[in-house]
């Protein structure tokens, strides 16, 4: 029995590169920077596996089915891996390559005659699933390049700020008392311990996105100590506007470190989106089997559909577009809150000012 269209294809794939090549370098800007053998990659054998499908002798079994499948997967995957480890590849310039494939195909495989229905409808399902896959694995590649990126520089930065913040230290102990220069070296310690802050929320968001867990370790705890111990260290920064109100002697099972991390990261957010010169209100309560924390501010309420995306790392509502910072902050507080068994959440209505509430048990499932 004759294949026409996947005789065809086999006899003119080196030429179909060719023409595709050749649109490519006019067509695709990232293209001009690569040779030929580095620009084709994996197309080669994707046409290769184009011609099998084609086929009309070859039978079609389910585990013949299921042997193409991976084959393809691991075209389009090693497709998209390549192009993600370019610099100068977009996903859009990715697909884009795959549509020119796809018409230099038809291109030629009509030249002698049309293709049928069947040779069409597997070209095109063929084409649209290696741009699935190929685009899905660029997405990865890019995301874990990323990741590896932020770990490499969280980690380069720590040494730096540390050497600053011990020089600073020294400097603060050698002036004496009265002199002017004291509130200045306070406030430097105070900003290196915010940039500081800032890196370990990079590095801790960039484990959390590549599945990685915190590390938590679990301790008792007395919170009414842990907000005071805040609040004391956040008023040499932003004054005296916060407000504790607690009953003496709250004890909780957490882990200290993370724990501060949450209170930090609220009393810090409603510093920048409150009302300036309003007071900020730290409210700590118990029950018999839990303790919440709620963080007060005055202000313009968060609009509700603003709200939906507050705990999602990397994202800001439109009026905290100008603060500084990574937006990682309320999305930490949410992943930390959550690995104790807790619950975050946000009430916010004009007239009102906005809530922060955490809820966390007084000891986690199988810490007792």
């Amino acid at each position: 029995m004759v294949d026409p269209a996947s005789d065809r294809l086999k006899q003119n794939a080196e030429r179909m590169m060719q023409l595709w090549e050749e649109r490519a370098r006019n067509e695709v800007s990232a293209s001009i920077h690569y040779d030929s053998l580095i620009l084709q990659d994996s197309l080669p054998q994707y046409l290769n596996q184009l011609v099998d499908r084609l086929s009309t002798t070859i039978k079609r079994t389910p585990d013949r089915i299921k042997t193409d499948r991976v084959e393809s997967l691991r075209i389009g995957r090693e497709h998209g891996r390549e192009r993600a480890g370019y610099a100068d590849y977009s996903m859009t310039q990715l697909i884009f390559e795959y549509h020119i494939l796809r018409q230099v195909i038809f291109q030629v495989l009509e030249e002698e005659a049309p293709l049928d229905v069947r040779e069409r409808d597997i070209i095109i399902d063929s084409i649209e699933q290696a741009v699935n896959d190929a685009a899905t694995q660029f997405s990865q590649t890019l995301r874990d390049i990323q990741e590896l990126f932020m770990v490499t520089l969280t980690h380069d930065l720590r040494g730096p700020i540390s050497v600053i913040k011990m020089g600073t230290q020294l400097i603060l102990r050698r002036l004496e008392r009265g002199d002017t220069h004291i509130d200045v070296a306070v406030r430097m310690i105070s900003s290196i311990d915010r940039l500081d802050s800032m890196i370990q929320n990079l590095l801790d968001a960039s484990r959390l996105r590549s599945g990685q867990e915190l590390a938590l370790k679990f301790e008792e705890c007395y919170l009414d100590g842990l907000v005071q111990d805040v609040v004391e260290d956040l008023s040499f920064t932003y004054g005296e506007r916060f407000v504790v109100v607690s009953d003496v002697g709250i004890r909780s099972y957490c882990s200290r470190k993370e724990i501060r991390r949450v209170v930090e990261n609220l009393a810090v957010n409603a510093v920048k989106y409150g009302a300036p010169n309003t007071p900020i209100t730290l409210t700590l309560e118990q029950a018999e089997t839990h303790i919440s924390l709620t963080v007060h501010n005055e202000g313009n309420p968060i609009a509700p559909d603003a709200q939906s995306i507050l705990f999602q790392q990397f994202r800001r509502t439109t009026s905290a577009e100008e603060q500084t910072g990574w937006g990682l902050g309320l999305f930490l507080a949410k992943s930390i809150t959550e690995a104790h068994q807790g619950t975050i959440a946000v009430e916010s209505a004009e007239g009102t000012g906005t809530n922060f509430i955490v809820t966390l048990p007084k000891v986690p499932a199988g810490m007792a």
